[in-house]
């Protein structure tokens, strides 16, 4: 059994999980509900960094940041892989999966700006943050094309831009991004309804 670390609201956990129901390796993780902002946490003796998630393999090998979980889970099946071989369709995917991490780190920095106490807040910095995800998804929407058939298989980077701007719906529903990015929207509506999408829906914000 894997063990994974995991916070229900985490866009970088839900890409695991999602990609974990993708290639049928759900019955495999064991989730353990951790709070990385507790100050009794034992996270760190699994993470040094104090993040989630965090990936404990059969032998006792703990795997850290999401994009190494997802690989590490890609390899442990024989169906169709979320990350290509080497080639040019690989180097396609990273990109667009760094992207939609791209968006994620973004998104949550501004997040922990806003929970901060007001006094404390550093307008410039969250002004960075909106700047990037508006570069990002406009990015995005000049290659919604390039994006996987929502019916179809997933690669990993469907799967990392799909919890990236569900996290944007989650967490900054009134900045209504998917007015100015109508394929994005439209591609994501139905990546929601599948399965791996509704088993991980977090709780509302």
């Amino acid at each position: 059994m894997l063990s994974l670390r995991f916070s229900p609201t985490s866009p970088y956990v839900r890409k695991v999980r999602v990609a974990a129901i993708e290639i049928g390796l759900q019955d495999r993780l064991k989730l353990v509900p951790t709070d990385p902002w507790s100050t009794d946490t034992d996270l760190p003796t699994d993470n040094p960094l104090g993040k989630v998630p965090a990936l404990t393999t059969e032998d006792g090998t703990v795997l850290f940041d999401s994009p190494v979980i997802c690989e590490y889970l890609d390899s442990l099946h024989d169906g169709p892989k979320l990350f290509p071989a080497p080639g040019p369709a690989r180097w396609k995917v990273l990109r667009l999966l760094a992207l939609g991490d791209g968006i994620a780190d973004a998104a949550v920095a501004r997040r922990l700006e806003d929970m901060r106490p007001a006094e404390r807040q550093h307008e410039a910095w969250r002004e960075r943050q909106r700047a990037a995800l508006s570069r990002a998804l406009d990015a995005l929407e000049s290659e919604a094309d390039t994006l996987a058939d929502p019916a179809g298989p997933l690669t990993i980077a469907d799967v990392a831009v799909a919890c990236a701007l569900a996290y944007l719906d989650l967490r900054f529903a009134a900045d209504e991004w998917r007015n100015r990015r109508p394929k994005l929207s439209a591609w994501l509506d139905p990546v929601s309804n599948r399965a791996s999408m509704r088993e991980t829906a977090p709780p509302a914000a």
